[in-house]
């Protein structure tokens, strides 16, 4: 009986000599859902409140409905080959877009042309001043929407998704010299496209910090080489993948400088 006496009173004495927890959070002894601050020497007043429980995720969003049209997107390579359609009589602008391997992957066309506007063309050079629409395509159909106002001296383009959602603008900063467009978008100007010689279609278009981006030529080494040899067939050189609005910006740029951009057959050097 001794000895059993002596082990619980060493229990005994262990558990009132241990040494109280450290100051903390913890469950509250008053049984409510939360947690009471313990100060290291007692509890306080202080409780904090049980969190909610996390509400279930949202159901996932549906898939998309598949485009009508399936093959490659225009945003997606590095080389575009442009080339206008040849016509007896050109009352219409129409340009094909192909990959670097020489297969057509989109157009560019002119649309909302009035039986008025194309006698214009037909008998006079005064259509380069009247407003000009052209639409983009991919094999999905559409993708950008170009509207030139009619102008005067300076062009400008706005560019639009399909459904009307505005992008931005190319915006013509001056009328000699090495002829420059600015790319706007939300006010602020994005980048720009510089002609550095436009008779032998050198362009840099190059992003707000003056970078390189792009390029339009005639000097690519590849399918272009023997191909592409007059200034209504040309070259486009997207360095890298972009952001948007300015993959559109370039984009626009790239496959209109002819059909919008361009002012007459003066040339600018």
């Amino acid at each position: 009986m001794r000895e059993d006496g002596v082990r619980m009173s060493s229990r005994y004495r262990a558990a009132v000599t241990q040494p109280p927890p450290p100051p903390g959070w913890y469950p509250d002894p008053a049984g409510t859902p939360g947690t009471r601050w313990w100060d290291g020497q007692g509890w306080t007043e202080h409780v904090q409140q049980a969190a909610p429980p996390a509400a279930p995720p949202p159901p996932p969003a549906p898939l998309p409905a598949a485009p009508q049209g399936t093959g490659p997107s225009l945003y997606d390579q590095p080389v575009l080959l442009v080339n206008q359609k040849t016509k007896l009589i050109e009352l219409t602008n129409e340009y094909a877009v192909l990959d670097g391997d020489g297969r057509q992957i989109g157009a560019v066309v002119q649309v909302g042309q009035s039986t008025m506007k194309k006698a214009v063309r037909l008998f006079s050079s005064f259509d380069q001043f009247l407003t000009h629409r052209l639409e983009v395509r991919d094999a999905r159909g559409p993708v950008l929407v170009l509207t030139r106002p009619a102008k005067l001296m300076k062009s400008r383009v706005v560019v639009e998704r399909p459904d009307g959602t505005p992008l931005g603008e190319i915006v013509q900063a001056n009328v000699f010299g090495k002829i420059r467009f600015d790319l706007v978008a939300g006010g602020q100007v994005v980048g720009a496209i510089q002609a550095e010689n436009w008779r032998a279609w050198d362009f840099a278009i190059t992003d707000a910090t003056g970078t390189e981006v792009a390029r339009i030529t005639k000097k690519w080494e590849g399918l272009a080489r023997t191909m592409f040899t007059t200034a209504d067939r040309y070259v486009v050189l997207v360095h890298f993948r972009l952001p948007e609005p300015l993959a559109s910006m370039v984009l626009a740029s790239a496959l209109t400088v002819d059909t919008a951009l361009k002012q007459d057959d003066r040339g600018f050097n």
